[in-house]
């Protein structure tokens, strides 16, 4: 009986003098005590030794610290030693501590104070930093270090922008080509060359035409006669067969006005434009069929761009063009969709779209390459989230609201177009509702942790194992 209550002072006076904490006549010294003495010494064995400064050090055997002293043995029974050898848990003791997770993130816990290989002390996690309502819960430190902002959701016109490759291409409408439809031969040729701005009637060739002038004669004696009583009629198929031969307007009312047939007729430029191309040589022979002349006004230009197969839902004609040329960095030009080809290409997947340009300084020249910008505004505001607040595994997509208070809530949503740097939210969000813009990757790390630790901890040994644990671990 003396040997017990010995070991029931000496047990008392390390348990209350430990770290600098008295418990006399506390719950933890009275359970100590009965414990102790509800067995004998030699029947009961210590589970483990911890340091006797309560700094969280423990051995499998007897041990002594630094200065000499035995390291105190922990029983299966020795509830006050344990709750010494948790400082942290001291510190706030009107909060309880559900475990120890590994300072580095590892799903690894433990059910009492430990050090991992590095010497770090393990973080305890406290009842009420798990929910279970599916939130995520930091502290204002923890939210003001990794800088967490959120953003209400807001109702908004999207941009989506469609950007296009291509090249300009002359206007089919604004081509015209000078053609021999009678055996001819070119008298003379005017100062013009291929790349010549010309204007419309400006003299370009004399040409010398049998056909055009036994033409020209049969109508002149038609228009000679009609004074004295001449076939009206016959008169007009002799005009008819002139215009036929193409001889251009002006040199049919010449001959209208002087009643003198030419001998060689004078070819003008059909329109204004730019000569690309010029195959009249002075003396050559031209037959039926051969292009003499090609002028092309390229003051309105085509801007043939492809588009991806993908973005042809969201393009129609009328729909307004903004053009860069890669010759003038800097410089825009403005056109609308006129036409969508009817057709993809099999090998690239992408649909040709013609966009027709004003080209007033003749700046875009044929074939040059050109990038388009398509703009596809819906003037219908659709609720919006920052594209940056979207998490996207690829099978499915998720925001992070913010409920306050430091809790954030995981919601997958269902989105839709995106463009100017937001993402139409058709599903899971209401409006007025915010969410994280920013370091949600970190907050969804943290969550991820949490359910891993979590779901570590329920499987977990209990505290009656932990001992043996802490045994193995600091052999």
């Amino acid at each position: 009986m003396n040997t017990q209550r010995l070991l029931t002072a000496l047990a008392l006076t390390a348990g209350l003098a430990v770290g600098g904490h008295w418990y006399w006549a506390g719950e933890h010294s009275s359970v100590h005590a009965e414990a102790i003495a509800a067995a004998p010494a030699s029947a009961r064995t210590p589970l483990y030794y911890r340091d006797p400064e309560g700094v969280p050090r423990w051995s499998a055997g007897p041990k002594k610290d630094d200065r000499g002293r035995d390291y105190l043995p922990v029983y299966d029974d020795d509830q006050a030693a344990a709750a010494l050898a948790k400082p942290k848990q001291q510190a706030d003791a009107s909060r309880k501590i559900l475990y120890y997770r590994n300072p580095m993130g590892l799903p690894d816990t433990s059910p009492v104070p430990k050090k991992d290989p590095m010497g770090m002390n393990y973080v305890p996690v406290y009842e009420g930093d798990e929910v279970d309502d599916g939130t995520v819960k930091l502290s204002p430190g923890k939210i003001q270090r990794t800088g967490v902002k959120s953003e209400p959701v807001e109702r908004r016109p999207i941009r989506v922008s469609v950007k296009a490759p291509g090249t300009i291409q002359l206007n089919e409408r604004r081509v015209s080509v000078i053609v021999m439809r009678a055996e001819s031969f070119v008298q003379k040729v005017a100062d013009v060359t291929t790349g010549t701005r010309v204007k419309a009637g400006q003299p370009l060739m004399q040409i010398y035409s049998s056909a055009v002038a036994s033409a020209a004669a049969e109508y002149l004696s038609t228009i000679t006669s009609r004074t004295t009583g001449g076939i009206e009629a016959y008169g007009r198929g002799s005009r008819q067969r002139l215009i036929n031969l193409d001889v251009p307007e002006q040199v049919i009312a010449e001959m209208e006005k002087s009643h003198v047939a030419p001998v060689t007729v004078q070819w003008s430029a059909p329109r204004d434009g730019i000569v690309l191309e010029r195959n009249a040589i002075e003396g050559m022979r031209a037959n039926p069929g051969d292009v003499l002349f090609r002028v092309a006004d390229i003051s309105l230009v085509w801007a043939l761009v492809d588009v991806a197969e993908r973005d042809l839902g969201g393009i129609a004609v009328g729909q307004p063009v903004t053009i860069r040329a890669r010759s003038f960095p800097g410089r825009t030009f403005s056109g609308k969709i006129a036409v969508v080809y009817p057709q993809v290409n099999r090998e690239t997947r992408t649909a040709r779209v013609r966009i027709e340009l004003a080209n007033p300084d003749f700046a875009l020249l044929p074939d040059m390459y050109v990038d388009a910008d398509i703009g596809t505004d819906d003037s219908a505001p659709v609720l919006a989230v920052p594209d940056s607040s979207v998490l996207d595994t690829g099978s499915r997509q998720a925001v992070l609201v913010d409920k306050g208070q430091g809790r954030f809530e995981p919601r997958e949503v269902k989105l839709g177009q995106r463009g100017g740097g937001y993402i139409e939210v058709r599903d899971g969000l209401a409006d007025g509702e915010a969410v994280v813009t920013s370091a949600n990757f970190l907050i969804d790390a943290e969550s991820n942790l949490k359910a891993a630790l979590k779901g570590f901890a329920e499987t977990a040994p209990q505290a009656s194992d932990a001992p043996a644990h802490a045994m193995g671990e600091h052999k």
